[in-house]
């Protein structure tokens, strides 16, 4: 009658049971090796500089601060904003004073003047149009890009306003910390 063929493109059970059976037993060996019992793999912490970036006192509702950090170099703006509303991340009396890197993710397009008071959202960027939400850490609302905007994390000493580190990679950087 009908002959089977053998698909080229399919594992056999031999092939399978042979493979799966190696993986094991490297495992096991390779988790007996003396010396690599109960060590782990140390995560590389980077430390962020901590710049003074604003004064509480003087900041207004939805007026914009601009500032560089982490350093001055390529794709370091940012900008500093009292929103008036409480704002993930926020700092200040009511929670609602946050900090973002002004290059839109996508494509680093220019968003450092278009903050929306009404909404506190900034953008749409003039590249692809994309929106992100200030009051939930930076959350992409519209647009092409697939990551929030970069959150400067902030400290408050008195009233003096700190920036203290960065969550997100800023676009064009493959480290905050190198230009």
């Amino acid at each position: 009658m009908g002959e089977i063929k053998e698909d080229a493109n399919c594992i056999s059970r031999r092939a399978f049971l042979i493979g799966s059976g190696t993986a094991v037993v490297s495992t096991i060996i390779l988790s007996n090796i003396p010396g690599l019992e109960g060590h782990a793999i140390a995560a590389e912490m980077k430390s962020y500089p901590r710049k003074k970036v604003g004064s509480l006192s003087k900041l207004k509702t939805n007026e914009v601060v601009n500032f560089h950090y982490p350093d001055g170099g390529a794709n370091s703006g940012s900008m500093l904003v009292k929103l008036g509303i409480e704002a993930g991340g926020g700092i200040g009396k009511n929670g609602d004073v946050v900090a973002f890197n002004t290059l839109c993710t996508h494509m680093g397009g220019p968003l450092g003047t278009l903050y929306k008071p009404k909404d506190g959202a900034v953008g749409p960027c003039p590249f692809h149009q994309s929106s992100f939400d200030l009051t939930r850490h930076g959350m992409i609302v519209t647009g092409h890009a697939t990551e929030s905007l970069p959150q400067v994390l902030l400290e408050v000493e008195g009233d003096i306003i700190y920036a203290v580190g960065i969550i997100g990679l800023v676009y064009g950087r493959y480290d905050n910390l190198k230009g």
